[in-house]
């Protein structure tokens, strides 16, 4: 992390509040504090992107543990954004997967535009027209 040594990763779920804290801040979808505190101890994995002692971002690794898994809340706070932070967190991540998951396993993310292209960079393609990426919320 030459160019990112104010910047280390720590290999652990954010916290809920700094977790709906960078959620927020970044743009991602809101989730009720209840829904956090419910998901987040079911993370596979998950790491945090510190700048100093606070946590400026973050990454997730959620799924069944066996075969399917889905990189998501992939997020950093505004101020700290376009300074290729988010490679730094996919590299933790892409880590943990070629490590640590069995090699059959299928693992997935949904992608918004324009960060599919740093996806593309640890190895992950578009599916589409043969699959596409489908959501829905409970309302």
């Amino acid at each position: 992390m030459a160019q990112h040594d104010d910047y280390r990763i720590e290999p652990h779920v954010p916290g809920t509040d700094d977790y709906l804290r960078i959620r927020q801040a970044s743009g991602l979808s809101a989730f009720s504090r209840e829904a956090a505190e419910k998901g987040l101890p079911n993370s596979i994995f998950g790491v945090c992107l510190m700048h100093g002692d606070a946590v400026v971002g973050m990454g997730r690794i959620i799924g069944d543990g066996g075969c399917f898994f889905q990189i998501t809340d992939i997020g950093i706070m505004p101020e700290h954004q376009g300074r290729g932070l988010g490679e730094v967190i996919m590299a933790a991540l892409t880590d943990y997967i070629e490590k640590q998951l069995p090699k059959t396993a299928y693992v997935s993310l949904i992608a918004d535009v324009p960060a599919n292209r740093l996806y593309k960079q640890f190895g992950f393609a578009e599916t589409a027209p043969r699959s596409v990426g489908m959501a829905r919320k409970v309302a």
